[in-house]
């Protein structure tokens, strides 16, 4: 690879951490600052699903103008949008429970800027693109393994960044200096685009991919799920996602119940963050070639449904401490499962319909990431008058539950599996 394309990768994965610093330091205050706004269940729930559904509807839109319009100026605007929205979530926790602006509530800007973050950060698959676009066959995974390696240090360090500008007193009022911290980050990020970064295509290309491509393909779900071994698959990589989101989406609520601080909630988010990092670069990277993709999925599903079961005994226990002990088998587990679900789908797939498929997976993923926080929360919360009565713990015992539906569908499709267990090399990122 030439020394222009190493720079190109490097600043690529300067770009998408810097920028990902602060979705690690707005997501865990969340759902706390949601609920100090009094949020009712199923209204912090869709806060929550919010920035996950912009990018289900915007990731491809914004795809198909890069491919149009090149990459570079699709991350810049999507830059450029995350420091706005990430400043305005800042001025809206500043406003307090009765402030107004605009004449809208607080609450409502809390919406505003989430959905406008979701539209603006839905520009990750742009910076796949713009690597696919620099690397050759070769050099593809690894280039691809910087975006997931950007997703898990961005969310270790991007908690540790926020819990220094967040007060350590349990109960204290919701701090606006995150959202600003986040927003001069993202700001950073943009001016290294907007300054240093090349773009990636030739004219040549963009014409070539503006008439080869659609805005949104609905046939190719079709299509997919027409075929029985990849819709079990996809309904595999539904649930566990699905699962996983509901955990993700609850935690800052469980743990201020059992009585964590703002900076308390940062720091097990940094552990989080620092698990996934470790266990995505390092054990299941190296575990995959070895014991293959159905083992390892298998392994991966028992993880996460005695990690789930686990959080939601400490969750009764009130314990703190066997709260960070079992962390890490939920989040071990869903680093083992999700690449190896991932692979499982490609090498089910004919070459031909490579992009397709594994782009309906990427699909079903996020669907899964916009119901999991919407239908968590709800079960956390619960709902007046309802048949939901709510629980701090029935998210993690139902995530269990829907887990052992996984090992069930992973049964199925170990007949006739094409496991590559033989294998080579799986460096597929984890989105956080």
């Amino acid at each position: 690879m030439s020394e222009g394309r190493k720079a190109g990768l490097f600043l690529i994965f300067v770009t998408v951490f810097i920028d990902l610093l602060g979705f690690g330091i707005v997501l865990p205050l969340l759902p706390r600052y949601g609920e100090h706004f009094e949020a009712g269940g199923t209204t912090l729930g869709l806060l929550m699903a919010s920035f996950s559904a912009m990018q289900f509807l915007f990731a491809p839109v914004w795809g198909r103008v890069s491919d149009r319009v090149g990459r570079r100026p699709i991350l810049i605007l999507g830059l450029l949008g995350s420091t706005f929205f990430y400043g305005m979530f800042g001025f809206a926790t500043s406003l307090g429970k009765t402030g107004m602006f605009l004449g809208i509530d607080a609450l409502s800007w809390l919406f505003i800027t989430r959905i406008g973050a979701g539209i603006a950060g839905a520009t990750i698959p742009t910076a796949q693109a713009y690597i696919a676009d620099i690397t050759g066959p070769k050099e593809r995974g690894k280039g691809m393994a910087l975006i997931g390696a950007a997703f898990g240090i961005g969310f270790t360090f991007g908690p540790l960044i926020g819990a220094a500008f967040v007060s350590a007193e349990t109960g204290a009022a919701p701090s606006a200096a995150p959202g600003y911290v986040a927003c001069v980050l993202s700001g950073m990020a943009a001016l290294l685009s907007i300054f240093i970064l090349p773009e990636s295509l030739t004219k040549k290309s963009t014409d070539s991919l503006a008439k080869r491509h659609h805005w949104f393909d609905i046939a190719s779900f079709r299509h997919a799920l027409a075929q029985p071994r990849i819709g079990l698959i996809l309904l595999a990589i539904f649930l566990t996602t699905f699962a996983f989101a509901q955990f993700e989406s609850t935690l800052s609520l469980l743990t201020q119940e059992l009585g964590f601080a703002a900076r308390s909630n940062f720091f097990i988010f940094a552990y989080i963050g620092f698990i996934l990092t470790l266990s995505q670069g390092i054990l299941v990277r190296r575990l995959i070639p070895r014991l293959g993709e159905y083992r390892m999925g298998l392994i991966g599903i028992v993880l996460m449904v005695a990690g789930l079961m686990l959080i939601g005994v400490a969750g009764t226990s009130g314990s703190y401490t066997m709260l960070y002990a079992v962390l890490p088998i939920s989040v071990i587990g869903f680093s083992a499962t999700t690449p190896s679900l991932q692979s499982l789908l490609s090498l089910n797939t004919s070459d031909e319909e490579q992009g397709g498929i594994l782009g309906v997976g990427q699909s079903i993923s996020a669907l899964a990431r916009i119901l999991g926080p919407l239908a968590g929360i709800i079960l956390f919360k619960g709902t007046k008058g309802g048949l939901i009565t709510g629980s701090i713990t029935a998210p993690y015992w139902v995530g269990a539950g829907i887990m052992l539906l996984g090992l069930i569908l992973m049964s199925v499709l170990k007949s006739g599996s094409t496991d590559n267990e033989t294998g080579s090399e799986i460096s597929t990122p984890v989105e956080t």
